[in-house]
C-alpha cells in the first residue's frame, strides 16, 4: 500500500470488543499494509475514553504519521467520537486510513463528511444491536427464562437456616450444613 506521505510512520490500531475475540486477523492485515507499530486492545468501542491503547496511539502521533485500522467500527462506534478522533489525528498533522473503507482517507477534503456518515451508521448499527438484544431478553422472560445467578438455597432451606440461626447455631456450622459461605448465611440470616 502506498501513502501520500513518503517518510510517514505507518501505525496500526486493532480492537475487538471482548476477551474471547482475537485481534490476530486485524494485526495481520495491518502488518501487510506496512504498519511498523500496532496498538491493539480488547475493549468495547462504545466508550472512547475507556481505551488506553487508543489514547496512547493518539498521544504518540507526529506530523506525517498515518494511522491505519481495518474499519470505522474498530476506531469508533459513535460519529461524535469518530469526529473527535479525526480532529486529534489531523491536529497532530497525521492521517487516518481504513483498509476496508478506502474512501476514508483524511488526506482528502471529503473524508471528514464520509467518516462522519460512516460513524453515524456504526452508531445506528450498535443501537439496533442493543434494541434487538433487549427484545430477545424480553421474549425470553415471557417464555419463563430466568436471568441472573441461580439461587443458592431454596425457600424452604432459607426458612430452615433462619430457624437454626435463631436457635444460636453458629455461622460456620450453618455454612457447612447448607454448603454455602458464611457471608451467604449472614446475608440470609439478617433479612
Amino acid at each position: 500500500m502506498t501513502t501520500k506521505f513518503p517518510d510517514a510512520r505507518l501505525i496500526g490500531y486493532a480492537r475487538v470488543s471482548t476477551e474471547s475475540q482475537s485481534v490476530a486477523y486485524q494485526i495481520d492485515r495491518l502488518t501487510k499494509a506496512g504498519c511498523t507499530k500496532i496498538f491493539h486492545e480488547k475493549r468495547s468501542g462504545k466508550n472512547t475514553t475507556d481505551r488506553p491503547e487508543l489514547a496512547r496511539l493518539l498521544a504518540e502521533l507526529h506530523s506525517g504519521d498515518v494511522v491505519f485500522a481495518t474499519a470505522t467500527d474498530r476506531v469508533a462506534r459513535d460519529p461524535l467520537d469518530l469526529v473527535n478522533i479525526l480532529k486529534i489525528v489531523k491536529d497532530a498533522g497525521a492521517g487516518l486510513r481504513l483498509l476496508d473503507e478506502p474512501f476514508i482517507d483524511t488526506t482528502s477534503e471529503m473524508a471528514d463528511l464520509i467518516a462522519f456518515l460512516v460513524g453515524w451508521a456504526a452508531r445506528w448499527q450498535r443501537r439496533r444491536i442493543i434494541e434487538n438484544t433487549a427484545q430477545g431478553r424480553q421474549a425470553a422472560r415471557l417464555r419463563g427464562v430466568k436471568f441472573g445467578r441461580k439461587k443458592k438455597l431454596s425457600s424452604s432451606q432459607i426458612d430452615q437456616l433462619r430457624q437454626l440461626r435463631k436457635k444460636g447455631v453458629t455461622l460456620s456450622k450453618l455454612a457447612q450444613i447448607f454448603g454455602v459461605s458464611e457471608s451467604t448465611v449472614m446475608r440470609i440470616g439478617s433479612r
